[in-house]
């Protein structure tokens, strides 16, 4: 009986030393009731996203006489199948792809730097340059690719679409289901790619100081990893290991059987 109950008491022992040690790291920005006045001023920051190579680029432009503008709008046709005739045009639906050099090529204008650019910046070039053919020209540009990869520990892994100018962590964590209990909420990474080159960075969720992270917005294409906290990894090293052990103990107990059941087959024929 006491064999038994063995299993039970370390089982026990497990969820209640794992249950005690995780509320303190469960809890989001720690101690930010206490910050000073000056403490929250440092985190005020302000972020606009900028346009890269593989961005995709929305842009119509728009003017009291739409026929002068119309150059600037190039409709994208649509097919019924590979050579056939198309059906319909529609100008809301051109994009621009931004090539590895920072460039797309625009109609009567021709290539146009967008690289670094924000999306207002690009807009008040191009309202300039085009202003040369078209009177008050408006111009608005959208960045139809912009989105962030939540992996992990997370309720709904995935690639969440932006659709404004900016995007913080939380916001992505939000739409993602928020953290699982079995986050580790103090050690988040961030995988960045600037001009071919990647950073990391990790930000600790149980801070208030995350808020003056510069990694607190996040960027086109950047990916979140939400590692699992060490109870998990435990318990996963543990299932593991007593699933090596109880396939073992089987491989075992069949390989006696098979020899048992041979032993008794030889006696019997020797009889």
């Amino acid at each position: 009986m006491r064999l038994k109950l063995f299993p039970i008491i370390i089982l026990l022992i497990i969820v209640f030393s794992t249950s005690c040690s995780t509320p303190k790291d469960v809890v989001y920005f720690q101690g930010i009731d206490g910050l000073t006045a000056e403490q929250m001023s440092q985190m005020d920051q302000t972020y606009n996203a900028r346009i890269g190579p593989a961005d995709l680029l929305s842009i119509t432009v728009t003017a009291w006489d739409p026929t002068a503008v119309t150059p600037f709008n190039p409709p994208t046709f649509a097919y019924a199948e590979e050579g056939d005739m198309p059906i319909y045009a529609s100008q809301s639906m051109y994009t621009y792809l931004v090539d590895k050099d920072g460039y797309i090529n625009f109609p009567v204008l021709g290539r146009v730097f967008v690289n670094g650019l924000t999306r207002q910046e690009l807009a008040t070039n191009l309202q300039k340059e085009i202003s040369r053919y078209v009177e008050e020209p408006l111009v608005n540009v959208q960045i139809t690719n912009f989105k962030i990869t939540v992996l992990g520990e997370v309720a709904r892994p995935g690639s969440y679409a932006v659709r404004n100018d900016r995007a913080s962590i939380l916001d992505i964590l939000g739409q993602a289901g928020d953290l699982s209990i079995n986050a580790n909420r103090t050690n988040v990474l961030i995988v960045r790619e600037k001009d071919g080159e990647k950073s990391f960075h990790r930000l600790d969720l149980t801070r208030p100081d995350l808020f003056a992270s510069p990694y607190y917005y996040l960027a086109q294409n950047d990916i979140v990893y939400v590692e699992p906290n060490k109870a998990k990894k435990k318990n996963a090293r543990y299932s593991q290991a007593q699933q090596y052990s109880v396939t073992v103990f089987s491989t075992i107990i069949s390989g006696i059987s098979i020899i048992t059941a041979m032993v008794i087959s030889i006696v019997n024929a020797s009889k």
